[in-house]
């Protein structure tokens, strides 16, 4: 009948046998207890299910009990069974918290009325817990991936789907595009987001100490391994090992790689013995693995083996609509971390933004950010995109300057045309022929006549 188990507290063993078989011939699944101590054993914060419990017991009274049920979970179902003396307790018993009191004798069906009550609000309870926790994991992931682009929209619902799964993944985008947050993101929203998330840049890492900073080591496994060391896989135990640069890894080391990652075991430099290692592995590359495996520079079993599940990051080129509402997103990081108040950010420099080139992505975009917050020029270090076309830098010019706009304008549709110099008929084509949709860019006033 139901998914909220009913757990029975009374310390006469014929009293729990009778309300026991009562409630489970409605369907209820029932766990009995004698004493107070193993109750709270049964319970946690989240625990569904509601507790019945007699309010005269030795040892500890019904409202004691109360109070350390309530210390566990404020929000957990506590229905009382008094005798007539003990009325008085009872309702200072409810005034403290409790869902409902029951006077003996009393016949079955008050009893599981106050029962269906009791998981009725349980569930509840429950159910808005979980929302919360979704809404806030939701509002986590878009505040780290920032961006009201389709590309984005449909990367952080991909990004989701995946972390569900226990799948291994291969995050492949160009430098800068944020493969690490994205590995962090599929982490945090996983099952495994209470243990270790270690990041490993592989291209960092000397090849002559790389096996022992992933293996570990057994003491007098080379000159200088005084003591054991445990790797950076084993440190990960029950997390994600997030191996970013994948493609700079040698074919020798490649194969050490696959063979712990089809075993997901791991043996230390200078054992014979493997250790178990419970881990996802999310990888990320900048360059074109397919092609590095066409020229035997990559093993194709790793690559099938990590490619699992396989995701595109977006360069900033594919999604310049954003580039004003994410750069006002990084100076107001940039100022916290330099310890700043944030400077106002003027349409004008939001238009410049948005017209130009970024080759280096999200992280150039956060180092103009920086370089804003520091009074420093924003543009100093800009590298000019030579790969794309003249008709490609016009059509990406349009589409930002019309985005940088709207957002300039509060998404006033009227004073972005007169701003733009274009008809309001042009605005609408334009904005059709890119993609571009109001409530992408200025959400807080899209729902308002245009002026």
């Amino acid at each position: 009948m139901t998914d909220i188990r009913v757990v029975l507290l009374d310390d006469e063993a014929d009293v729990r046998t009778a309300i026991a078989q009562s409630l489970e011939l409605k369907g209820y699944d029932v766990v009995t207890c004698a004493t107070p101590t193993r109750a709270l054993d049964l319970i946690a914060p989240d625990f569904p299910g509601i507790l019945v419990s007699d309010i005269k017991m030795p040892r500890m009274d019904g409202l004691t009990f109360l109070g350390q049920v309530r210390d566990m979970d404020a929000e957990l179902p506590v229905i009382l069974i008094t005798g007539h003396g003990d009325v008085p307790l009872a309702v200072q018993a409810m005034q403290a918290g409790a869902q409902d009191f029951i006077e003996k004798p009393f016949e079955t069906a008050r009893l599981t009325e106050a029962v269906a009550r009791a998981v009725t609000v349980r569930r509840l309870a429950l159910e808005n817990r979980a929302l919360r926790a979704e809404l806030e994991s939701r509002d986590r992931v878009e505040s780290t991936l920032v961006g009201r682009a389709p590309v984005m929209v449909e990367l952080r619902h991909r990004l989701r789907t995946i972390a569900a799964s226990p799948a291994d993944v291969l995050l492949r985008g160009e430098t800068g595009t944020g493969k690490e947050l994205a590995a962090r993101a599929i982490h945090f929203l996983s099952d495994r987001a209470d243990k270790p998330f270690v990041a490993i840049n592989m291209a960092a890492l000397p090849e002559t100490l790389i096996e022992s900073e992933l293996f570990g080591h057994e003491a007098g496994a080379f000159p200088g391994a005084h003591r054991a060391r445990y790797g950076k896989f084993e440190h990960a135990r029950g997390g994600t090992v997030f191996l970013d640069e994948i493609d700079a890894l040698s074919l020798p080391l490649q194969a050490k790689l696959l063979r712990v990652i089809e075993e997901r075991s791991v043996t230390r430099l200078g054992s014979h013995e493997s250790v178990p290692l419970d881990v996802r592995f999310v990888a990320s590359s900048k360059a074109d693995l397919e092609a590095r495996v066409e020229a035997g520079s990559f093993r194709k079993d790793l690559y099938y083996r990590l490619a699992v599940v396989a995701l595109d990051m977006p360069p900033l080129a594919a999604r310049m609509e954003d580039v004003p509402r994410l750069f006002q997103h990084l100076v107001n990081q940039a100022a916290l971390r330099h310890r700043r108040a944030a400077p106002a950010v003027e349409p004008e420099l939001l238009k410049d933004l948005a017209a130009r080139d970024w080759p280096g992505n999200v992280r150039e975009l956060r180092n103009a950010a920086d370089r804003f917050v520091l009074g420093l020029d924003v543009f100093s270090r800009d590298v000019p995109d030579h790969a794309a076309t003249l008709p490609e830098r016009m059509e990406r010019f349009e589409k930002a300057a019309i985005a940088a706009e709207l957002a300039a304008q509060a998404g006033n549709m009227k004073a972005t045309y007169e701003a733009l110099g274009i008809s309001r008929k042009t605005l609408y084509e334009k904005m059709q022929r890119h993609g571009l949709e109001r409530e992408q860019i200025a959400p807080a006033t899209a729902d308002r006549p245009d002026v």
